[in-house]
């Protein structure tokens, strides 16, 4: 962090403005209107989407009291996630003023606004490279940590029934690092994350996309830091009267993936299936009815 590790952004730009030139002026004023990009993207992409030389960028950081770029970056993000806690302690006060009216059918309308979003928020040229991407990897690696834990596992469970390429990372007794340190260029790396973003994600998408894997995000927003290292993304709508995200459509898009797999798969996911089952029932791990 810079020397003004407490002051806002915008406080500091509107302190130091009088005394900028005209290019850092304009890249100031970028800085202010995106916060979400400057936090998220990188300064290449910044630098191109504004017209200013990322020199200039590095200069404005230092005007402003930062020791470099990377530094003014960082309270960006110290801010975007402020907000969004702040909206999650806002969403549970208002769970309890409103704890008289009947949660399941607020919660089941929101879940379907969210599912229907997919519809609109996916293109579908991108899904179907996506699964063909999926479909051709040497090995699939799925990260998922905190909230997005558990769905990982769920990804991974549905697509080791037909396909035995597919891990989850630093499960088993096995460490994410351990994982990303076999990948490449034949390698997908697939990311569940959701706010509150964890770091694990963060650096395993750039871990990845620095060996070479094709990397693939699922999450909330463009928000995530990570996403600056995905060559796909998916963003879901996570709206609902809880105070924490919900996952309903990106348990739909999991479930979508992984049918298209099975059908793009054909008789050898059939046949994978087949011995799948018999060897659970075989182990008294499912029910014979």
């Amino acid at each position: 962090m810079g020397a003004r590790p407490q002051q806002q952004i915008r406080t500091a730009i509107s302190a130091s403005y009088a005394e900028l030139s005209d290019a850092l002026r304009v890249a100031a004023d970028y800085i202010a209107e995106n916060q979400v990009e400057i936090a998220t993207r990188s300064l290449r992409s910044i630098a191109s989407a504004s017209g200013v030389s990322p020199a200039s960028y590095t200069r404005l950081a230092r005007a402003l009291g930062y020791t470099d770029y990377e530094a003014l970056r960082e309270q960006a993000r110290t801010e975007l996630t402020a907000r969004e806690q702040a909206s999650f302690r806002e969403k549970a006060r208002r769970l309890q003023s409103d704890a008289d009216q009947p949660l399941l059918p607020r919660q089941v309308s929101a879940c379907i606004d969210n599912i229907q979003g997919l519809i609109a928020d996916i293109d579908p040229s991108t899904l179907e490279a996506v699964v063909e991407q999926l479909s051709g990897s040497r090995k699939v690696v799925l990260i998922g940590a905190l909230g997005s834990a558990g769905f990982s596992d769920y990804f991974a469970y549905l697509a080791k029934w037909f396909d035995d390429r597919w891990s989850v990372a630093g499960r088993n007794g096995t460490t994410l690092g351990s994982t990303l340190a076999g990948l490449d260029g034949k390698d997908t790396v697939l990311i569940i994350s959701k706010h509150p973003y964890a770091h694990r994600s963060v650096r395993a998408a750039k871990i990845a996309a620095g060996k070479g894997a094709t990397v693939v995000v699922l999450t909330d927003s463009r928000a995530f830091p990570g996403l600056q290292y995905a060559d796909y993304h998916f963003i879901q709508r996570t709206e609902s009267p809880h105070f924490f995200s919900s996952y309903a459509a990106t348990l739909v898009l999991i479930e979508t993936i992984t049918g298209m797999l099975v059908a793009r798969a054909g008789s050898d996911a059939e046949a994978r299936i087949q011995e799948v089952e018999k060897h659970n029932r075989l182990l008294d791990e499912i029910e014979n009815v």
